[in-house]
């Protein structure tokens, strides 16, 4: 298909390739589509009193998911494995967050921890497992990309400020900026067709805690969670937000690139995989 458009020209071609990356892009989003896809579905279709509430509907339904994919090649157990890890990290500042009120989840369940049903460790879960498909669909490729040991400390930080800023230390303007800082020289480069092409790593981090933004605000206008200010009415979740989910996904940006390098580079060595250049 791809040389009959690329044989009409380079807008065709170019169309093409906008077309790949579209379908690429929702590939790698598969676990995070299908679980946004059953919050709304349960939403609108689920006996609101059914035996088998609907949270526990969800934890069933995105297990089989899981199981799925390993079992017909979708995702490894080296990454379930790791997808996992993000899921009891999740999970952690679920119990957290949710006892001190800064979101709750409405509706009654068996399958929980305290206030909080196991479906939601599913949420971090698919980011972890759309940064490990869209890491392998699109061959990343990196320049000047920092060592994990600079990733590894500043996820840590990260996670302690998640819990740090209810006692009055709130750091995260300075995690931001520490980022900013790390990655402002590092470019990944992504292969949608023919070519690899560049783009900012920064832009990219960006991108992504855009995209989950929005899932949020389809998240809790389905009810699956509320904030305090929807709880008279959903309202669009504040856009400060994005800097929350933007360091959240550099925890899981780490636990996936230290089982990607792991698999990819001789034992002991932490640096990325790099290529020196790359065509625009």
């Amino acid at each position: 298909m791809g040389a009959s458009f690329a044989r009409r020209g380079p807008l065709s071609a170019g169309f093409y390739e906008f077309l790949r990356f579209g379908i690429k892009q929702g590939w790698a989003c598969l676990f995070g589509g299908i679980l946004l896809g059953l919050i709304i579905a349960t939403r609108l279709w689920y006996p609101q009193h059914a035996a088998l509430p609907r949270y526990d509907a969800l934890v069933i339904a995105c297990i089989i998911v899981q199981v799925a994919l390993i079992w017909f090649g979708l995702e490894t157990l080296e990454e379930a494995k790791v997808i996992l890890v993000f899921h009891v990290v999740g999970t952690i500042m679920e119990l957290f967050k949710t006892s001190i009120g800064s979101w709750h989840y409405p509706e009654a369940s068996y399958l929980r921890l305290a206030g909080v049903p196991l479906f939601s460790g599913f949420m971090y879960a698919a980011v972890g497992s759309y940064l490990f498909r869209v890491w392998r669909l699109f061959d990343f490729r990196f320049t000047r990309h920092p060592p994990l040991w600079t990733l590894i400390l500043l996820s840590a930080a990260i996670y302690l400020n998640f819990f740090a800023d209810h006692f009055g230390f709130d750091a995260r303007w300075a995690l931001v900026a520490a980022s900013a800082l790390l990655f402002s020289r590092t470019t990944v480069f992504f292969k949608v067709w023919k070519v690899h092409r560049r783009m900012p790593l920064l832009l990219g981090f960006f991108l992504v805690a855009l995209f989950i933004w929005f899932g949020e605000n389809i998240g809790t206008g389905a009810g699956a969670w509320l904030y305090p200010n929807q709880v008279g009415g959903w309202a669009m979740v504040s856009p400060s937000k994005l800097t929350s989910w933007f360091l959240l996904m550099l925890i899981s940006y780490t636990l996936v690139a230290a089982a990607m390098w792991r698999s990819a580079r001789p034992a002991g060595e932490q640096s990325a995989p790099q290529i020196e250049g790359g065509p625009a």
